[in-house]
């Protein structure tokens, strides 16, 4: 008997979008790479964004996700293939995205952030965390630079907070992510749902036009830096990937990951 290979279908990448009432819940649902920022994701989360930002029943957006890990960073599967600038502009822009939207973006944290998911938090307005939820800055351990996502990181964070984080490449608490500056308010696992609800319903009380007024307000000084070295951290970040010992480092990371 003949056998017939079949290829497997690509696992699947899901930005799931849904509106109730004034909020729009973006989900990010990407399991076979614990929600890693591949093209795809990206691509998926930033069409939510703007189907968001253009929908004037819509006064609040929530950045949500399944699974046990709200976002593990760079999809390191796809650093070799195409033009890693342009991966890492598409993560600045991401984040500028994020800034800019006309409406609060709340992050809801039910698990581990990693490298550059961090700078999806830190772009947000307000980010509510489960105690179990974990975050690390691991670039530095791969022979990389949080560069792209130190343009909203940064002005979170204490100076001191980001030095021993981004140098260390240590995991830290939800309560330490907190005293940091990082996330906004650390509440128990089963109390997650309740405290994002409670917020947005506080935020939805906004006039569109007056939240996205202070919302600029709040974020003026952030867009501005990112505006003028975003492009020069992308390249920052393309040529440390590019680099041997970054390759090196990331081929044995994903060896170890299999």
């Amino acid at each position: 008997m003949n056998e017939t290979s079949v290829d497997s279908p690509p696992p699947a990448v899901r930005v799931h979008y849904e509106v109730a009432g004034a909020v729009a819940t973006v989900t990010l649902d990407s399991p076979h790479n614990r929600n890693a920022l591949s093209r795809a994701l990206v691509g998926g989360l930033v069409d939510a964004l703007r189907r968001a930002d253009a929908d004037d029943a819509v006064r609040v957006v929530v950045i949500a996700a399944t699974g046990s890990v709200f976002c593990s960073g760079a999809d390191l599967s796809e650093a070799g293939a195409g033009s890693m600038e342009e991966g890492a502009q598409a993560i600045v822009d991401l984040q500028r995205q994020i800034l800019t939207l006309g409406k609060p973006v709340v992050c809801r944290l039910q698990g581990a952030v990693r490298a550059g998911g961090t700078g999806i938090v830190a772009a947000a307005d307000v980010a509510i965390a489960a105690e179990r939820a974990t975050f690390a800055l691991t670039e530095v351990r791969l022979g990389l630079a949080p560069a792209a996502i130190s343009l909203t990181v940064l002005p979170r964070m204490t100076s001191r907070a980001a030095a021993l984080t981004a140098l260390g490449g240590e995991p830290f608490g939800a309560r330490e992510a907190a005293a940091m500056g990082l996330v906004t308010e650390v509440v128990p696992d089963a109390e997650l749902d309740a405290r994002v609800a409670a917020v947005v319903a506080t935020l939805a009380a906004g006039a569109l036009q007056g939240l996205r007024e202070t919302k600029a307000l709040l974020v003026r000084e952030i867009v501005a830096d990112l505006d003028a070295r975003g492009a020069d951290l992308a390249a920052l970040s393309a040529r440390l990937f590019a680099s041997d010992e970054a390759k090196a480092a990331m081929t044995a990371f994903l060896t170890r990951g299999r």
